[in-house]
């Protein structure tokens, strides 16, 4: 019997490294399964009642469940296609040669250019001072380069970090129509900012690629924000593959909690009560009782990332973030990983006793894991599942596979 078992643990242990050599860390399309056709998109009324989690390894378009990893990039697309049809609009597509990119001294400067129309982006990178390129990136949201993390946690690894300016294509709150991004594209002002901020990251990647002297190792990018931009962060790694590492930090109700579990509980950033400067109008109907009539929930969102590196951290002194959603729903995500053998490459983590989007000391090691392993190739122990608190929550009675 114990050789039996011996020879099932090996044969587990020699998938699970054969998966993590042969499934890719990183692509080098911002979407791999574009050609794919979209499913059909149900209205509410044509929708059946799901109380539970969708399952995200079953196709919308013939009911059958994905057998293989080879499938899931048409799984992936047709998650992609209905978050974009029930939240978040179109994110338009870009074509190469609608592109440039050059160096302003050490910002990177990109203008896409579409119907006779151009937007200009302005991206600042602060370079490692030693060490030789081209270097591996991460693009924090906001003006430091690193997001809300610690600036020491790359600089120190001699990791570059680029500045995204979101408020060059979008304002925080969104006047539809009146934004940077509608001057190329007036037709898409319904569109949420979760569709359009992660265009503009695409097109920073799109400057990375174009501009040798950018001396940026697009293999080895990653992404990150706090809060509303830790939802951000999410949502720009969901939609480009090109991103090999995203850490979303307290993103919160709209980022990685599933909007089914967050309707369960109290205070907190339900479908009803997020920003819909932020999604599309019409996902409103779907508030409430209503929300069992959406087809796709949140741990779907996050498993978008599959197989590329993710994490993310919660923080449960601030009750409108949803912590214990998000754990249901990372634990749900995780699934998707795990069914392929590389559920190391997900992770979360949550800890109180810290304001909002400061990293605190318990989770640091966590980050430099990650970065450590998906930035700079090392080894580290990424098999991060840290949330004491909510050890007691059976999330799997939210779990429909």
């Amino acid at each position: 019997m114990k050789k039996i078992l011996l020879v099932a643990i090996t044969a587990m242990v020699g998938a699970a490294a054969i998966a993590q050599t042969q499934i890719p860390l990183v692509y080098d399309k911002e979407n791999t399964g574009a050609h794919f056709t979209a499913p059909t998109f149900p209205t509410m009324n044509e929708s059946e009642a799901q109380p539970l989690l969708p399952n995200p390894f079953i196709f919308a378009h013939n009911g059958k469940e994905i057998n293989g990893f080879e499938q899931w990039e048409q799984r992936r697309n047709e998650i992609l296609a209905m978050l974009q049809h029930y939240e978040v609009g179109t994110k338009p597509t870009v074509k190469r040669e609608q592109v440039k990119a050059w160096m302003d001294a050490d910002t990177l400067v990109v203008e896409v250019t579409e119907r006779g129309e151009t937007l200009t982006l302005r991206a600042p990178i602060k370079y490692p001072e030693t060490c030789s390129a081209p270097f591996p990136a991460v693009i924090g949201i906001g003006f430091g380069g690193s997001g809300s993390l610690p600036p020491d946690i790359f600089s120190s690894r001699n990791i570059a970090m680029i500045s995204f300016n979101f408020a060059q294509v979008t304002s925080h709150t969104q006047k539809r129509g009146e934004e940077p991004i509608n001057r190329l594209y007036p037709e898409l002002e319904y569109i949420g900012s979760y569709s359009a901020w992660p265009w503009g990251v695409s097109r920073i990647i799109d400057g990375l690629e174009i501009c040798k002297e950018a001396n940026i190792d697009t293999q080895h990018l990653a992404v990150t924000g706090c809060s509303f931009a830790g939802k951000m962060a999410l949502f720009s790694g969901a939609f480009d593959e090109r991103i090999a590492l995203t850490i979303a930090q307290e993103p919160g109700g709209g980022g990685c909690a599933a909007w089914r579990v967050s309707e369960t509980l109290g205070n907190v950033e339900t479908l009803g009560r997020t920003n819909y400067s932020w999604f599309i109008e019409d996902m409103r109907q779907y508030q409430e009782d209503n929300v069992k009539f959406l087809p796709i929930d949140h741990h779907e969102l996050t498993a978008l990332i599959c197989p590329r590196a993710l994490l993310v951290l919660g923080n449960t002194d601030y009750e409108w973030l949803a912590d214990e959603s998000g754990y249901v729903s990372c634990r749900a995500a995780r699934d998707v990983w795990a069914r392929f053998g590389i559920e190391d490459r997900m992770g979360f983590s949550v800890q109180g006793g810290h304001m909002h989007c400061m990293l605190p000391d318990e989770q640091r090691p966590e980050v430099e894991a990650f970065v450590d392993r998906f930035l700079l190739g090392k080894e580290a122990d990424t098999n991060v599942t840290n949330a004491p608190m909510f050890e007691t929550v059976d999330y799997k009675k939210w779990f429909s596979w």
